[in-house]
């Protein structure tokens, strides 16, 4: 079992940062592939970020890379998503996932999902 428990959202500017992180409980945590989406109102939940066990492999969805950077912190069963040059489309309820193997958690079939969090970001 993997509780999981997001936070950092909130509202700022276009231009912005924001890091989210993802706490997780349990101890199989190193096992899973990590994932975060999102969803924007009206629109159905998108894939942004993975990474692999050790952090070694990420992956992120075209429109994201190069803005966002997903890490993971094993010793503290944490993985964060940090995300740089905001704009109003980034504004979305954002999720973290657990989940095996890597191409089913890109998929969005995770077997274990975190809360959301809500960013919005203003022009």
């Amino acid at each position: 079992q993997v509780q999981l428990v997001v936070s950092g959202g909130g509202l700022v500017q276009a231009g912005d940062s924001l890091r989210l992180s993802c706490a997780a409980s349990g101890r199989t945590f190193s096992t899973y592939f990590m994932g975060w989406f999102r969803q924007a109102p009206g629109k159905e939940r998108e894939f942004v970020a993975a990474i692999g066990w050790t952090g070694g492999s990420t992956y992120y969805a075209d429109s994201m890379k190069g803005r966002f950077t997903v890490s993971r912190d094993n010793a503290n069963k944490t993985v964060y998503l940090q995300m740089n040059s905001l704009n109003t489309e980034d504004t979305a309820v954002y999720y973290c996932a657990a989940g095996r193997p890597i191409r089913t958690v890109i998929g969005g079939t995770c077997d274990y999902w975190g809360q959301g969090t809500q960013v919005t970001v203003s022009s």
